[in-house]
């Protein structure tokens, strides 16, 4: 089905148009969440809130930009969303746990990404974690870069920034991650 005709089913609230739409961008959606947020549960919930999203808000699309394009930013978007949110829940918990009377705390679960095999699971973790805390611009523009494997100008396209200035965010965040990961690897010696 041509972009352009799906996008017309999809305003007149076609539910079959809407099932393909789905089936054809469900592991762009899932993928791109679950490398920003690193839980597949989690991102599996918030691939069906992004497809809510877009099926309430498709009437806004105005074609200025490509589906897929428009689809990223909104996934982008939730994505980052609910890492702030678990950011706020974690440290709640954490200050919560100063107070309770046991002293127990909440073991936080280690993020293993299924869709990357290393031959050493250590070294991804450090990898991940160190994603973790790299800026939400250099986070973006490195996992849709290094881990969706795009090209600088659809990532361009995606954040709404030059291709110069999505080049520099990678060359920070590549350089961040190595001081990062080096720092780690020492800390463990």
């Amino acid at each position: 089905m041509e972009e352009k005709d799906l996008i017309e089913k999809l305003k007149s609230k076609d539910e079959e148009a809407f099932s393909y739409f789905v089936d054809q961008y469900k592991k762009l959606v899932f993928n791109t969440s679950i490398s920003i947020i690193q839980n597949s549960e989690d991102a599996d919930d918030l691939s069906q809130e992004v497809f809510i999203q877009i099926f309430k808000s498709i009437e806004g699309f105005k074609g200025k930009s490509s589906l897929s394009t428009w689809i990223y930013r909104i996934t982008i978007s939730k994505s980052l969303e609910y890492v702030r949110y678990k950011k706020r829940k974690k440290r709640f918990t954490y200050l919560m746990n100063l107070f309770r009377e046991d002293g127990s705390t909440i073991d936080i679960p280690e993020f293993e990404h299924p869709g990357i095999v290393l031959e050493r699971k250590e070294e991804s973790k450090i990898l991940f974690r160190s994603i973790e805390k790299l800026s939400e611009d250099q986070k973006t523009a490195y996992i849709l870069k290094n881990i969706r494997g795009l090209s600088y100008k659809k990532i361009s396209e995606i954040m709404k920034k030059t291709s110069s200035s999505i080049e520099s965010l990678i060359f920070r965040a590549k350089k961040n991650l190595k001081v990062m990961i080096e720092n780690e690897l020492n800390d463990k010696k």
